[in-house]
């Protein structure tokens, strides 16, 4: 999995330092809470009826267990004893104490995790599926390019203020586990007639009170170019979104309405603006963050091979669990 840098540390280090200064500042009343109210979403804590919450980001749903066990020891420590994990990969603590919260990102940043753009509107942490990097039919471990998806979004200057919030899932399969046409942004791994790995681009997509299944954009966007078109379309959306109306604001509202041909006419003038640019992915910065997540040395084993098809026969329970819980692995054996 990626590990931080110096400048990773730094950064999270900073933000958590910053924080801590505003959470003082409104302890000692210096601060109201409506002064304190952006500032906290920023840095992922929302205030509920009976105390605060804070939501902590699993960039791509991977965790160590060094990391899991931090988390367990900040719901020890610092709540009742449990979180609540999201349908979005991240964790929720329920009952924080304010005075608490800078304590709680020191943990979390000593294990490389943070709690930034986790809230407000700006581009929320991206998700991928579940089996990313295992699954036996996966085109492309999905991982890299969510890893630098992660690192082009955070604290964006552009897009920090956004008409509402905004996510982005990613799969790198054909069958799509990671619900992307219910995103703003969907990417999905694809090959072209060349031969070359790129990405569908689905834009739209979101649930909540008014769903909708997101709309193809792109059929193919080459890694090189991934980056120019993500801003491309951040860009339209940001300049056209609502904000007016929260409940109207979101990018599956402004393609519903202006129609997915006039934001993507939009959205292609932009790309044609900045592709090639200093948004441009080199393949050796693709190849960086990939030897992150190079898998490890299996261990040769001698298994006993089982015909599951003759016992799924004479076990039907057996075939039912196996059709709905086993699925192939990209490592033999």
């Amino acid at each position: 999995m990626y590990r931080y840098d110096e400048f990773d540390a730094a950064f999270v280090a900073g933000r958590t330092a910053q924080f801590a200064d505003q959470v003082n500042r409104r302890l000692s009343g210096e601060l109201s809470e409506e002064q304190f109210r952006p500032l906290r979403l920023m840095n992922g804590l929302y205030l509920q009826l009976h105390a605060y919450m804070l939501r902590v980001a699993v960039p791509y749903g991977t965790l160590s267990s060094k990391q899991m066990r931090k988390l367990a020891h900040i719901a020890r420590v610092y709540d009742r004893g449990y979180g609540h994990f999201t349908t979005r990969q991240n964790i929720q603590y329920n009952w924080p104490k304010l005075k608490d919260i800078p304590i709680i990102l020191d943990e979390l940043a000593s294990v490389e995790m943070h709690a930034i753009q986790t809230s407000g509107n700006c581009i929320r942490n991206v998700t991928t599926d579940q089996f990313a990097g295992a699954a036996a039919d996966e085109i492309i471990d999905p991982r890299p390019v969510a890893e630098i998806l992660r690192q082009w979004s955070s604290l964006h200057p552009e897009f920090s203020y956004l008409p509402r919030k905004f996510k982005i899932a990613i799969t790198g399969a054909p069958q799509d586990r990671a619900a992307i046409r219910f995103h703003d942004i969907g990417l999905q791994a694809a090959v072209n007639g060349a031969g070359e790995i790129g990405w569908e681009v689905w834009v739209g997509g979101g649930l909540g009170r008014t769903p909708m299944i997101a709309k193809l954009i792109n059929s193919f966007v080459p890694n090189e170019h991934l980056l120019a078109y993500l801003e491309s379309i951040m860009r339209v959306y940001n300049r056209y979104g609502r904000r007016d109306n929260k409940y109207k604001a979101r990018i599956k509202i402004l393609v519903h309405e202006e129609g997915l041909e006039t934001i993507k006419g939009q959205v292609e003038a932009e790309f044609a603006e900045v592709r090639g640019g200093v948004l441009a992915l080199p393949s050796e910065e693709v190849d960086r963050i990939s030897a992150y997540f190079a898998l490890p040395d299996f261990a040769a084993q001698t298994l006993t091979k089982i015909d599951v098809a003759y016992e799924s026969i004479i076990d039907p329970a057996y075939g039912r669990w196996l059709d709905n819980n086993i699925n192939a692995h990209a490592q033999p054996g």
